[in-house]
């Protein structure tokens, strides 16, 4: 079964040019704008998006913003506008990368099939290390591997997959001092250079959803130069 790719994109060319190096892979849907986008993905099922940011009536980073409040699926976001601020703006909507035109299509076809490996691994018949792992505990969070959930105080957190599995990841060394280019080796499973930014941005979105006070967190501490620690804070 092909996982499906809907492209959210203005420039006909470059659909074109897309589906072209997709479609030999993949399912792929196309839509002009962000409107026409929600209507698909609120009809047929969608494994991953690839978007723009320029388009008319709801552009890229509403529509990312918007459909967050419901799905999880991968996003891709395709985008002319070069500057940090802007990847940084798109990666904490709910992106989970980032890529500047001009592009590269064997570039956008390698990073799909990297964001679709590292979100739909898990819970796979065939990978028997994560069905068969146990929940693991710290604090108010639990997370459950075999559903790929994290709950806080036994609500289920809204996360992306890469959200997920960056917390996965941290969680599976506590107290342990880990790098940002090892969470972006780990987590993004694919032979592209680590960006700090996208680091920096997906833990600030996951400290807004589990700590109590994300300027003072308890969970992810940053250890200055070296990267990231998970700790479990002493519960009252």
């Amino acid at each position: 079964m092909k996982y499906t790719i809907l492209i959210v994109e203005d420039d006909p060319a470059l659909i074109e040019l897309l589906r072209l190096y997709l479609e030999t892979e993949f399912t792929v849907l196309s839509t002009g704008n962000g409107h026409e986008a929600m209507e698909v993905v609120a009809r047929q099922h969608v494994d991953l998006a690839i978007a723009d940011i320029m388009m008319p009536g709801m552009d890229g980073l509403q529509w990312v913003r918007t459909v967050r409040e419901r799905h999880r699926f991968p996003i891709l976001i395709l985008s002319a506008r070069d500057q940090d601020h802007d990847k940084i703006l798109g990666l904490g909507l709910g992106a989970d990368d980032y890529l500047t035109k001009p592009f590269n299509p064997l570039e956008v076809t390698a990073r799909v099939q990297a964001m679709l490996r590292r979100a739909y691994r898990f819970g796979s018949p065939d990978d028997r290390t994560d069905m068969e792992e146990e929940p693991i505990q710290a604090g108010e969070l639990t997370l459950d591997p075999k559903s790929c959930t994290l709950y806080r105080d036994g609500e289920a957190v809204t996360l992306t997959s890469t959200e997920y599995k960056i917390i996965a990841f941290l969680m599976r060394y506590p107290n342990r001092v880990l790098t940002r280019k090892r969470i972006y080796e780990s987590v993004w499973d694919d032979a592209f250079a680590y960006d700090d930014n996208t680091i920096m941005v997906h833990i600030s979105n996951l400290r807004e959803k589990i700590e109590r006070d994300p300027k003072t967190p308890a969970y992810i501490r940053t250890i200055r130069g070296l990267g990231y620690k998970f700790e479990a804070p002493e519960m009252d």
